[in-house]
């Protein structure tokens, strides 16, 4: 009787993991020798690493990748511009923790998407609040926010998010609205948060495709000066999948 009343008070302050590490300690004698405090230190990790997990879920979730990318896939083996001592830096999120950004620039298939979701998902890990849009689903959210009233806690949500994941920006030439959108998010989160772009197109041809030059410098000028570029080049990685599979 005692026991389910400790368990009922486990499940009500929501200590699943405890619960769950208490009910294995129940069952398996081993635990039964061990001295209170190494019992308790065991039940505290299985919360903790309950409540890490659930985290995690909770910002892949949120985070809405693309790919189900991780960064102990990235192939480093493909010549591809891929610099190891760069990713290294990367993968240690100081990048975000600085509120700077990355650009990633290269051909079709060339694993841009890729690269981008795995430091996403890095970043999930670290604990930093992620989303991923691709540009047209960016641009469409916010002229339909604009729309139903919600632009405010719209973009009230883009600037509280640590890492954006602006995907394949450079597929359509842009409106005048949706660079004055684009300024406004990245000025908003200008020195207070990253934001990591991927596009087709070369950085240096970003200007001409914005459009206007006095935001264009605006963006570009928000953007680059503290942001890591990756180049790549190759053929599609898409391609090598698929004869590796053959």
């Amino acid at each position: 009787m005692l026991n389910e009343q400790t368990f009922d008070k486990l499940y009500t302050m929501k200590l699943l993991g405890m619960a769950e590490g208490f009910k294995e300690q129940l069952e398996q004698t081993p635990f039964h020798d061990l001295p209170f405090d190494e019992r308790f230190g065991v039940l505290v990790d299985r919360q903790w690493t309950w409540k890490e997990n659930h985290r995690l879920k909770r910002l892949l979730k949120e985070a809405k990748l693309k790919l189900q990318a991780s960064v102990e896939d990235i192939d480093y083996r493909t010549p591809r511009g891929i610099d190891k001592s760069v990713m290294m830096n990367l993968l240690s999120c100081n990048w975000i923790r600085k509120h700077q950004n990355v650009l990633i620039s290269g051909p079709t298939g060339v694993g841009k998407t890729f690269l981008a979701c795995a430091l996403a998902q890095k970043a999930c890990r670290e604990g930093f609040r992620t989303l991923y849009l691709r540009s047209p689903q960016f641009f469409y959210q916010i002229a339909l926010a604009r729309a139903d009233g919600s632009y405010g806690s719209l973009m009230k949500r883009l600037s509280k998010t640590h890492l954006i994941v602006l995907d394949d920006l450079g597929l359509a030439p842009l409106t005048d609205t949706e660079r004055r959108d684009l300024l406004e998010v990245i000025e908003d989160r200008h020195g207070t948060s990253s934001t990591l772009i991927t596009s087709q197109l070369p950085v240096e041809n970003w200007h001409d495709h914005i459009g206007d030059p006095t935001i264009a410098d605006a963006i570009l000028d928000r953007l680059i000066h503290n942001a890591h570029r990756i180049q790549l080049k190759g053929g599609s990685m898409r391609k090598k999948q698929k004869l590796d599979a053959t």
